[in-house]
Order: C-alpha cells, then sequence, then structure tokens
C-alpha cells in the first residue's frame, strides 16, 4: 500500500509549533488501564510533552510521532532521549497489532478534514492489539458566547464547512465536535467506549474549555489474547 500523506495545516509548522499544550494526562486514568509494560504510541505527539510524561511515569515502551517536522525538531531539543519520530504518511511501519495502547491527544481538533480523520483513526484501529486501548482527549463542541461566535462566522465565511469549525487570529484552523460525533468516529473504527470522564482544560490561547476524555477498546477480535501471545502482561484493565 504506498502511503498517504495526511493533510497537516500549515500553522503545525510554524507558529504552532511554539505553542504550549495543555490537555493533562489523568494518571489515575492511565493506570487504571495501562500496566507499566504497555507498549504505547502518543500518535499527534507534538513535542513530546506526553510521551516524556509517560516516560517519567515508568512507562518505557512508548514512542511519540508527528507529521509536523518542526514539533518533533522541537520535541528533540527539549526531550533528546525521547523516542520522537516524524512521520508525515500513513500507515506508519509498525505491524498490525504492534502496541497496547494509543493516546491522540487534542489530534482530532487539529485534523482538518473528516478523510483525515477517518484514516488516523483507520490506522490506530490498524495498530492496536485486539483489546488494546485508545485513550483519547478532546475539546468537544463548546457552548459559550465565545465560541457560538467563532463557529458560526467560520460557516458564513466558508459555506459547507462543518459546525464547529474555527480560525484564530494567529492562522491555526481548528474544528470542534459533539460528543456524539467523537463517539461516533470511535465507533466507527472497531472502538467501543469503556469511560469516559469530563472536565476543563486551558487552551492553546489561554482560554478555559470543557475537555472529555473517551477510553475505548479495540473490539477487532476483543479475545483480549487469552493465550498470552499477544497481551502486555501484568495487571490492570487492558
Amino acid at each position: 500500500m504506498a502511503g498517504v500523506r495526511p493533510a497537516v495545516h500549515g500553522f503545525w509548522e510554524a507558529d504552532g509549533a511554539t505553542k504550549t499544550f495543555t490537555h493533562a494526562l489523568d494518571e489515575d486514568l492511565l493506570a487504571a488501564y495501562l500496566p507499566r509494560e504497555s507498549r504505547i504510541l502518543d500518535y499527534g505527539c507534538g513535542y513530546g510533552r506526553l510521551t516524556g510524561r509517560l516516560l517519567d511515569l515508568g512507562y518505557p515502551r512508548v514512542v511519540g510521532v508527528d507529521p509536523s517536522l518542526a514539533m518533533i525538531e522541537r520535541g528533540r531539543r527539549l526531550r533528546p532521549r525521547a523516542p520522537l519520530r516524524h512521520e508525515p504518511e500513513l500507515p506508519l511501519p509498525e505491524r498490525d497489532g504492534s502496541f497496547d495502547a494509543a493516546l491522540l491527544f487534542a489530534v482530532l481538533t487539529c485534523v482538518p478534514t473528516e478523510a483525515d480523520q477517518r484514516l488516523t483513526l483507520a490506522e490506530l484501529a490498524r495498530l492496536l492489539r485486539p483489546g488494546g486501548v485508545l485513550y483519547v482527549s478532546e475539546v468537544p463542541l463548546q457552548r459559550d458566547a465565545r465560541n457560538v461566535a467563532r463557529y458560526e462566522r467560520h460557516r458564513d465565511e466558508v459555506p459547507g464547512s462543518p459546525y464547529g469549525t474555527f480560525t484564530t487570529d494567529d492562522g491555526g484552523l481548528f474544528r470542534h465536535h459533539t460528543p456524539e460525533q467523537l463517539r461516533g468516529l470511535l465507533a466507527d473504527h472497531g472502538f467501543t467506549v469503556v469511560e469516559e470522564r469530563t472536565g476543563t482544560a486551558p487552551t492553546l490561547h489561554g482560554h478555559e474549555v470543557e475537555r472529555l476524555q473517551l477510553v475505548s477498546r479495540n473490539d477487532a477480535d476483543d479475545a483480549d489474547d487469552a493465550d498470552g501471545s499477544g497481551g502486555s502482561g501484568g495487571s490492570g484493565r487492558l
């Protein structure tokens, strides 16, 4: 299969690559589902903030991947020992079922097209072993006046664009989904949500927004590796 290059908005090779990411790991949630020996993919890792945090928490089998070269170069300067890779194309080189878990933190909101969102989730479904865990953290559709005005302005300026899409003054292009849309995207790619948590998070631009975390399982063939050949071993819910 020839590689497919998902569209990466130019913001992430310019001003976006200087931003400080803000979605924090819920360490209790992480520990409940992921044993320390889990093989973890941090997809859309940016400058490796969470990849590095996982290493600090005692998860040695983690790799961070991002399609933005500027992000990966920044991460290598900040965390030279962290395993960070620039991967502009999908599929990734790993075999099917190579990972026990994957993180997708504030990534779907940065993917400009539904086709690329689906491409990303299809690839994660391939890479996760049956029963593997996908931990998603996203900004769902907001209800405050500031965000509603941005959604409506973008819809007026770009007819036909999905509601929830907006731009920022520094050139970023983002999209917020309803919780139902996020659950639907996961279900369409064989993931079953097993736990949800809501809360708030600061944005790249210093605002406070609602946050939704979804922990799901890959139902490709959810025998949970009963023979022990593909599992991570150890305790936890993985």
